[in-house]
């Protein structure tokens, strides 16, 4: 992926999450990129370990986890924010500090913290993704594409499911695939959405955008949209099997963002089509 002489120097903050961990095994299996920093809660026992201790890796990269993430931060050229919706503005302000291009992984962020992303990005690379696989962000493009060329008589409904530990619902991968109907259709999503169900509610809404969610064991992440017409029905589905799927995709968009102008981007500038 990397075609520079030196490697991409990468900082994760949220290493000792799921995502964290797998970003740890995807850079020690590839001579592209360097762990540099290593950012966790002021509560995590893993304060003072090193990551690779922390991600059950054999190898030790020599960067210890912290709670600073002015400390994991300086020595980055990209930062990879796996963190909790809550801890991403100060993040953001730490990476402004340093000048350091940032990609947000984390979902569920309140309108505050989209508004001071907006902002960031007049001074350096901000890269907003609710998820790094490429599968899914093709599959976007997809749903978009169909979305425009159906008649409003074929009703979307958007199903996703994923492990019992995840705490948002619906998930924002499904949100940004509501959001590609949505303007496939030349709407808003807010007012065509309809977020759940429960009891009597009647008739659905011609054009509405349906959610359904499912949590429940350890499935990493399925998607489909389904465009229910009169006498047929077409789904489009992206599976994960591996979470390792999204850690690569999220090193392949911090190779592609590392020297980038300030700006706001998306995994669809990555592949090409943003």
């Amino acid at each position: 992926m990397n075609t520079a002489l030196t490697p991409v120097r990468i900082a994760i903050l949220g290493a000792t999450g799921r995502m964290g961990r797998s970003l740890a095994h995807a850079i020690h299996d590839s001579t592209e990129f360097e762990l540099v920093g290593a950012l966790a809660s002021r509560e995590s026992p893993a304060l003072g370990s090193d990551v690779g201790e922390v991600a059950g890796l054999a190898r030790r990269f020599g960067t210890q986890v912290t709670a600073s993430a002015a400390e994991a931060l300086a020595r980055a050229e990209v930062a990879l924010d796996f963190t909790v919706a809550g801890a991403v503005r100060g993040n953001l302000e730490a990476a402004l500090a340093r000048r350091c291009p940032i990609i947000v992984g984390t979902t569920g962020l309140d309108a505050p913290t989209q508004a001071a992303l907006e902002e960031a990005a007049g001074t350096i690379a901000v890269l907003v993704a609710q998820n790094t696989s490429l599968g899914i962000n093709l599959l976007a493009q997809l749903v978009e594409q169909a979305a425009a060329a159906l008649p409003l008589e074929y009703d979307i409904e958007v199903l996703e499911a994923h492990h019992r530990y995840k705490v948002d619902a619906p998930s924002g991968t499904a949100l940004r695939l509501g959001e590609a109907a949505a303007i496939g259709r030349g709407a808003e999503l807010k007012s065509v959405a309809t977020p759940a169900r429960s009891g009597a509610t009647g008739p659905r809404r011609q054009g509405s955008i349906g959610f359904a969610v499912v949590r429940g064991g350890d499935i990493v992440g399925e998607h489909t949209v389904i465009y229910a017409g009169p006498g047929e029905r077409l789904e489009l589905t992206h599976r994960a099997h591996d979470r390792m799927t999204f850690a690569y995709g999220a090193l392949r968009a911090a190779e592609w963002l590392r020297g980038r102008a300030a700006g706001r981007y998306t995994m669809g500038d990555v592949l090409g089509f943003g």
